[in-house]
């Protein structure tokens, strides 16, 4: 026979108290009332002996009753027969969830976490002796029940992209004939059939933990207005917040730090389920790029209250104008957001071409080889080409080829008559992602401009702007990473008056902000897997006489941490695989050779913030019936329902019986006791007789 709670055993001591009492009772003095003393000697002999006889059956029938109650509070049972001890000997395998969903409050303990431990460290005091416990989440090899607490001790809460991974062990690699136990608040959105199915037909127990009811604010993103952030400007920035819990968060101060500094503050009110977007208005001080923090004050869930981000002041976008003579410089000089050159056809610098975000080929007579290379390779690392074309028909094999280079197809050219004839542009589309806050909320009907085109295009591209008949005027195509965009008249006043039209402006500055691409986002998640970034211009991996096989090249720092990821250079881009062992939210720098490329902000998985998790019923419906060597348990307060399993497993229960015989000295003790009196008041009969 085994004891489940042996510490119950201490209740023995209990057994003082009837000895106290039947020694209390054996010094009390009798009063016994006679009339002839010859009965005297005869009397005292026989209530002597009686007394002393039913007082030791009485103190026995306690002091049983005592000891049968004692030990069924401690839940003895006799051990499961040796086919029984052969499959426990084989393994129990226990999982404990230490994902930080498991922050939130428990029913006896402060957190679920805390919670699952103990009745996993319960579960281990349990185990027989021989009997090998491995604990999961370590992929730690099994070990006897004074290791596994160690490893208990050792577990703390940390950040799970897929707790339940089939490849830990916890599925068809572990022993069939072992027991699986899973303790989790088992989330909605992390739990799944997928996960049951990958269990194989080993015997699992699933015991979900259900914590007190709260609600948790978290950010979920943060995106700004504009996408060129200029220095001591305001800008908008879009904050939306969730709640992922299941009460009201009512008044959740929010603060938002930019730079070190604290900008803004606010309180809010949040639905279970919902989602609230504030807008504040900051400011980048400088041209470097500004950390910032969205802090909420949420607890007892606390490790969502920070989401970390960064603000990435816009570069000057570059801007080449290659054409007879330039006619755009006022236009860009006016903004300085923009840098402005300008070349003629003929002395062309490949290298600013090489780095500039827009180039305007204007109206040039003859493309040659060279530059025809150059305007390739601007679309294939994403920049973006304007050609306007020229009225000189010598020239038109080389803007064919171009065509051609570009994935444009080919181009059809007008018939050229003495006067051209002019025909009207349509009204643009407000609708058109081109011209997004171009226009105001009420668009009025103007003079649009005339333009007499000189070619037209076969392939078909998105028409920025048409001519009242439906012919393309201006069209937007895909090219590489970049884009072209083709005017299908030139710019001379013969042949279009759109120059000197009040569209113009908003057409050549839209056309400029669209070239500018800032892969950096303002933040990440730390289980997206890979982050993309676009390398600074002049640093070329391939050509800067390093090792292709160096795969320390990039590498991400955070204080005095330093992880390696795997890398790919295509291009100007390259592709980091996060490391598996980074885990901590927060800023890190991407540096290469001991120099600072960028910092990004990395936030943890929002999944975990939603605390929506299953109950045992619908853990039950989850199961199905196809599933028999899954079982789901009530646990109760404190553990009941797993204790009883886990009795159930390791043998027959006597607990039960144990009760009976205690209730049963109980009543033999009151039929002596009643009995005793009865005696008692027959000897007193005889005495006064």
């Amino acid at each position: 026979m085994q004891l489940m709670y042996p510490w119950f055993l201490l209740g023995f001591l209990t057994i003082i108290i009837p000895v106290v009492i039947h020694l209390l009772q054996l010094r009390r003095p009798q009063r016994l009332l006679f009339t002839n003393t010859a009965f005297i000697r005869e009397v005292e002999l026989v209530t002597v002996r009686q007394r002393q006889l039913q007082h030791l059956l009485i103190l026995l029938a306690r002091v049983l009753g005592v000891s049968a109650l004692v030990l069924a509070f401690c839940q003895p049972f006799i051990s499961a027969e040796e086919s029984q001890r052969g499959a426990s000997l084989a393994g129990t395998d226990i999982l404990v969830d230490n994902s930080f969903s498991m922050q939130r409050s428990g029913v006896t303990q402060s957190s679920l976490f805390s919670e699952a431990v103990a009745e996993a460290r319960s579960l281990g005091q349990l185990a027989r002796s021989g009997e090998r416990l491995r604990l999961v989440n370590n992929r730690s090899a099994a070990t006897t029940r004074a290791g596994f607490q160690n490893k208990l001790d050792e577990l703390k809460l940390a950040a799970q992209t897929s707790l339940f991974k089939i490849d830990q062990g916890i599925g068809t690699s572990a022993p069939e004939n072992g027991l699986l136990y899973m303790f989790s608040d088992f989330q909605k959105n992390a739990f799944n059939t997928q996960i049951l199915d990958g269990l194989g037909r080993r015997e699992v127990v699933l015991v979900p933990l259900v914590g007190k009811q709260t609600g948790n604010v978290y950010v979920d993103s943060v995106w700004i207005d504009d996408a060129f952030i200029r220095t001591r400007v305001n800008v908008g920035l879009h904050v939306r917040l969730q709640n992922g819990g299941n009460l009201t968060a009512r008044d959740c101060p929010v603060k938002v730090f930019l730079s070190g500094k604290q900008v803004a503050a606010f309180r809010l009110t949040v639905e279970p389920g919902r989602a609230v977007t504030s807008v504040v208005q900051v400011q980048v001080s400088n041209e470097a790029l500004a950390l910032g923090r969205v802090v909420t004050e949420d607890v007892p869930i606390a490790f969502d209250n920070t989401y970390y981000f960064t603000l990435q002041p816009a570069a000057a976008i570059r801007i080449v104008e290659i054409g007879p003579e330039p006619m755009v410089q006022e236009l860009y000089r006016n903004e300085p957001l923009f840098s402005y050159s300008f070349a003629k056809p003929q002395n062309v610098n490949f290298g600013t071409v090489r780095q500039a975000n827009l180039v305007l080929v204007r109206e040039v007579g003859q493309l040659d080889a060279g530059l025809r290379d150059e305007l390739r390779a601007v679309v294939k690392r994403g920049g973006s080409v304007v050609i306007v074309p020229s009225v000189l028909t010598a020239g038109r094999s080389s803007y064919q080829q171009l065509f051609k280079d570009l994935g444009l197809g080919t181009v059809q050219w007008e018939n050229q008559a003495a006067t051209p004839e002019l025909r009207e542009v349509a009204m643009p589309n407000a609708q058109e992602p081109f011209f997004r806050d171009v226009f105001g909320a009420r668009q009025r009907t103007v003079t649009m401009p005339r333009v007499a085109p000189v070619l037209r295009w076969a392939r078909t591209g998105t028409d920025i702007l048409r001519l009242r008949d439906g012919e393309s005027y201006l069209a937007n195509f895909t090219s590489g990473s970049g884009r072209v965009y083709v005017f299908s008249a030139p710019f001379a006043k013969e042949y279009s008056d759109f120059v000197a039209h009040a569209l113009f402006v908003p057409v050549m500055y839209r056309m400029a902000m669209m070239s500018y691409r800032n892969e950096q986002l303002p933040a990440y998640r730390l289980t997206q897997g890979t982050v993309a970034l676009q390398l600074p211009t002049g640093v070329n991996p391939a050509m800067d006489g390093s090792n292709q096989a160096d795969e320390a090249q990039f590498r991400f720092v955070k204080d005095s941490l330093t992880l390696i990821p795997a890398q790919r250079v295509v291009g100007q881009e390259v592709r980091l695989d996060l490391p598996v062992s980074m885990d901590a939210p927060g800023f890190y720098q991407v540096q290469r050779r001991g120099k600072v490329l960028t910092t990004l902000a990395f936030n943890q998985n929002k999944r975990e913030s939603e605390l929506a998790a299953y109950s045992a019923d619908e853990l039950r419906q989850l199961v199905g019936t196809n599933r028999p060597n899954i079982r789901v348990l009530d646990n109760g307060v404190g553990g009941v329902g797993l204790a009883k399993f886990k009795a159930e497993q390791t043998g027959q229960p006597l607990w039960r019986y144990f009760l009976v015989l205690a209730l049963g000295f109980l009543l033999i003790e009151a039929l002596l006791v009643r009995f005793s009196r009865q005696k008692a008041g027959a000897n007193k009969a005889i005495v006064a007789a």
